[in-house]
Formats: structure tokens, C-alpha cells, sequence
């Protein structure tokens, strides 16, 4: 049996939600390892900058994981050398106006969380799937949270689009478990990111205290890691669920 690591050297790895946090951290490692980044993302000047600091390694590509047209061409925007995908990575994702009651929330607030965070992955994911079967080889990873698998007050909405996309990965998981297909649901805890600046609308300061009275917290690039751990595994061991957690050892 094959016990090395699989090699990312030159292979294509689509990262959605590239711009900031897990997803930019990510795309960074993977082109430091060799890998091809096809960085998406919304935010195309994040995507800019990182490309002109790792030059051919990384390609910019602008996505919108809420809109069906920008995800469904998104292989066919693509130039043609990169169009040969083994692994996407769906890390794009919002809580904006969560962590408060339900009641406070509109109800456009709370669906646009839902599109974005489960829409989205499906989106992505069902663009990439077609081209994975036909070649016989890829890997999907989902970033989903330790909201997914338990709930807290003022999280209604974040924690069911987590359940959704653990419910989500852990069934694709199961429709291509006899093809040479790998699915992973990386499953954070709390990680200090621009997304908690982005749930209470820019506030820094409040994001700060929020991540500051956090007993641990995780650093985007500790998830990136994670993630490459499972992509690099031989072919024949697929992480079907991989939970992170920060320990005080910091």
C-alpha cells in the first residue's frame, strides 16, 4: 500500500474566500509548498496583491459564492491550464449581524447568511464535481465550525447554516465514497479573522474585544494548516471530519 504524502507540487487548488482570513492564510501556505492557487474571491485587490508577492503560483479569479452565474462559469473563465482542479477549498462564509437574538436580525440578514454559507458551498462545489469524476481523482474540503455540531445563544442562524454544511459534506461524502473521490469538513473553533469585524458591521474595536475575551483562539494560519494536513494525505485516507481547537500552550 502507498504510504507517502500526496504531492501539491504544481497541483490546482481553487480556494474560495481567498481574500482574508483562513482562505487568504491558506492560499499563502499552498503556494509556498508549489502548488497552483486559484485564488477566488469577491475582494479582487486582495487577490492583486497576493499574486503580484507569489507570481505564476497564484491565479486571481473573481467569485461570488452567492450569485449562480459567477460560480457556474467559473471553470469556464478560467484559462485553460487552469482548469485542471484536484482540490477545492470552500472557506467563504459570513455571520453579518449575527451574534445577537434572533428577534433583532432582519429576516434579509439572516437569509443572505444562509446563501452565502451554504448556497455558496453547494455552488462551488457542484461547479467542480463534474470535472473531478471525469478525471478519476480530487478532493473537496468544506470549512465548517464547531457551530455545526453545537449550538449557542445569538447564533440561530450561523449554527444552522454550519449544520447544514456539516449535514452537506458528510452526505457528498457518502455519494462518492466508492470513487476516488476525498471530501473533508475542516470544523474550526474560534479563529481570530476579519470575521467578526465583518459581523458587527467594520467595528474593529469591537471585533478585538470579542477575540480578547476569548479564553483561546485559533490564528487563521493554525486552520490553513489543518487543511493542507489533509490535503497531503496518501490518496487511499480521506479525513472525512477533522475538528480544530486551541489548547492555553500558546
Amino acid at each position: 500500500m502507498n504510504t507517502s504524502t500526496f504531492d501539491l507540487k504544481d497541483k490546482i487548488v481553487l480556494v474560495a474566500g481567498a481574500s482574508a482570513g483562513i482562505g487568504e492564510a491558506l492560499s499563502e501556505q499552498l503556494a509556498e509548498r508549489g502548488a497552483r492557487v486559484i485564488a477566488a474571491a469577491r475582494r479582487t485587490d486582495k487577490l492583486d496583491a497576493m499574486a503580484k508577492q507569489f507570481g505564476d503560483r497564484i491565479y486571481p479569479l473573481a467569485l461570488d459564492v452567492s450569485d449562480t452565474a459567477s460560480t457556474a462559469s467559473l471553470i469556464e473563465r478560467l484559462p485553460e491550464p487552469w482548469r485542471d482542479i484536484h482540490a477545492a477549498v470552500v472557506s467563504a462564509g459570513h455571520d453579518a449581524g449575527g451574534r445577537a437574538m434572533f428577534h433583532e436580525g432582519s429576516t434579509d440578514a439572516w437569509t443572505d447568511i444562509i446563501e452565502t454559507n451554504v448556497n455558496g458551498t453547494i455552488r462551488v462545489c457542484r461547479a467542480v464535481i463534474d470535472l473531478m469524476r471525469s478525471r478519476g481523482s480530487g478532493h473537496i474540503v468544506t470549512l465548517g465550525s464547531v457551530s455545526g455540531i453545537e449550538t449557542y445563544a445569538g447564533g440561530t442562524i450561523y449554527s444552522a447554516s454550519k449544520f447544514a454544511v456539516h449535514a452537506f459534506t458528510d452526505s457528498l461524502c457518502k455519494d462518492y465514497k466508492t470513487e476516488p473521490i476525498r471530501v473533508t469538513e475542516v470544523l474550526p473553533g474560534l479563529t481570530r479573522t476579519e470575521f467578526a469585524q465583518n459581523r458587527w458591521g467594520g467595528d474593529a474595536s469591537k471585533a478585538d474585544s470579542f477575540y480578547d475575551a476569548a479564553p483561546d483562539t485559533l490564528e487563521a494560519g493554525d486552520v490553513a494548516r489543518t487543511i493542507i494536513y489533509a490535503l497531503e494525505l496518501p490518496e487511499h485516507i480521506n479525513i472525512r471530519q477533522l475538528v480544530v481547537t486551541a489548547t492555553g500552550n500558546k
